[in-house]
């Protein structure tokens, strides 16, 4: 029996506050030097079928301070050879896979075919290393999720899907602001307002982006145009325009909000440079808490997996 991480919503909220608290402890070790090697002479395989800096440098980076070893395989699922074949013979020779994708379905068929834990490094539909990184970053600056309010202002793309999915189940309200015909997807949409409904908090999307940051804690936007997008980049640049985040929306969220950015950030179109490097930024926090959740996953997974594997060899 395994566990893998596909969505943000594999893991329950008990898990999520374990993962925090793990992401955390190794935090701290590691930047007092003594990063602990709980994944000694385990390996990661790396799968990226798109172009990747923090996703690459985090993972492989994570499996080294943790005693392992990362290989990278640049290649594209199903196209020299079937995914399914891939994860059988990965899971031969390796402890865990990570994959960035375009197709969700080539995480779900890696992990339908693997014998060892599959973590969603990047898909069409989720990021959810990317949302715990985040919500570890939000945890660290505001010691809780309760109360608060996320405000995300942008496309409704796969970085959105999983702060979704991440707001509801940790009991955080969540505004989307975006413009009509670029939702969130349906499905993850209308499962984060359950799980919001059941943790007493709020999820909604409006098209006003001034109403989405009032009284926000926090202000998360992305690229308008995602890899794969870039043919609409002038569509959408016009579209987009009124969902910048510049000083202005920023000075109508609460005084103290923070300021969030997945990057690379396209610099004068989503975000300004004052904002992007201004006081409430904490994108680069951020970006280092890749690393931090990501190990913590990759211990979680890998962890459970073992276990598991020795309960039923008994």
């Amino acid at each position: 029996m395994k566990k893998d991480l596909i969505s943000v919503a594999d893991f329950s909220k008990q898990e999520m506050d374990q993962l925090f608290d793990l992401a955390a402890k190794i935090k701290k070790q590691t930047r007092n030097g003594r990063s602990p090697k709980l994944l000694a002479d385990r390996t990661l395989a790396m799968i990226f079928e798109k172009p990747s800096l923090r996703t690459r440098v985090t993972f492989e980076t994570g499996m080294t301070q943790l005693g392992g070893h990362g290989i990278y395989l640049d290649m594209q699922l199903g196209k020299r050879e079937s995914t399914p074949d891939i994860a059988r013979n990965l899971c031969r020779w390796v402890d865990l896979i990570m994959a960035r994708t375009f197709a969700h379905k080539s995480v779900t068929d890696l992990a339908e075919n693997s014998t060892v834990p599959v973590i969603n490094g990047l898909s069409d539909l989720e990021h959810p290393c990317q949302a715990y990184a985040d919500f570890l970053t939000i945890l660290e600056y505001k010691k809780k999720f309760k109360g608060l309010k996320l405000a995300y202002i942008g496309d409704g793309n796969n970085v959105c899907n999983s702060l979704l999915l991440a707001a509801g189940a940790l009991g955080m309200n969540m505004a989307v602001g975006c413009p009509q015909g670029y939702d969130p997807d349906k499905g993850i949409l209308s499962r984060a307002q359950e799980m919001a409904a059941r943790n007493k908090c709020t999820i909604e999307i409006v098209r006003d982006p001034r109403e989405a940051v009032k009284n926000a804690d926090a202000i998360y936007t992305d690229v308008w145009a995602s890899m794969g997008q870039e043919s609409e980049k002038e569509l959408r640049a016009r579209i987009f325009a009124p969902y910048q985040v510049n000083k202005s929306l920023v000075d109508a969220a609460k005084r103290d909000v923070i300021i969030l950015h997945c990057l690379p950030a396209h610099r004068g179109d989503e975000i300004t440079d004052e904002v992007l490097d201004g006081q409430h930024s904490v994108v680069l926090d951020q970006a280092e808490n890749r690393l931090h959740a990501q190990k913590a996953i990759m211990v979680t997974l890998y962890k459970y997996w073992a276990k598991n594997r020795k309960s039923k060899k008994k």
